[in-house]
């Protein structure tokens, strides 16, 4: 059996809960015999609650000899359907991060494949468009075009 603390706090939560139960049956001695019965309804439905409520919630931290601190469950383990679901939105999200890198690589590669398109199929050479004069020119001539409009 062992002695940690979690089991120690059960114990005394165990022993306060049989004094107040003393204490309520002691005072129940006075009262009517209807309310009497009804009370021993109800605190045989809260403890059948207790019962059924307890393996539910049996998480406990585990402390390592190191100083971490690790979230433990259950006794029994995942069956394979269980942690397939666990891992399934992991595996889903990587899935769909490579989609979405994916696509945006051939959206680039078109965009770009259309640019060189256009400077292939136009009447100046490409090696106008390095040129700084050029560029002056397409500055000076929008700004006159616009002028005469």
């Amino acid at each position: 059996m062992t002695n940690t603390p979690e089991h120690q706090a059960e114990i005394l939560q165990d022993r306060y809960g049989l004094k107040i139960a003393a204490r309520l049956s002691d005072a129940c001695d006075d009262l009517p015999y209807e309310v009497a019965e009804r009370l021993r309804a109800a605190r045989t439905r809260a403890v059948s609650v207790r019962r059924l409520a307890r393996p539910q919630t049996e998480v406990r931290p585990l402390i390592h000899g190191d100083g971490t601190l690790a979230l433990g469950g259950r006794e029994d383990s995942l069956p394979w359907w269980g942690r397939l679901a666990s891992i399934l939105p992991v595996v889903t999200l990587v899935i769909g991060l490579f989609l979405v890198n994916a696509v945006q690589n051939e959206y680039r590669a078109q965009e770009v494949a259309e640019v060189d398109a256009a400077l292939l199929t136009d009447d100046l050479p490409p090696v106008a468009y390095a040129d700084p004069g050029f560029v002056q020119f397409l500055k000076t001539s929008t700004s006159e075009s616009a002028r005469v409009e």
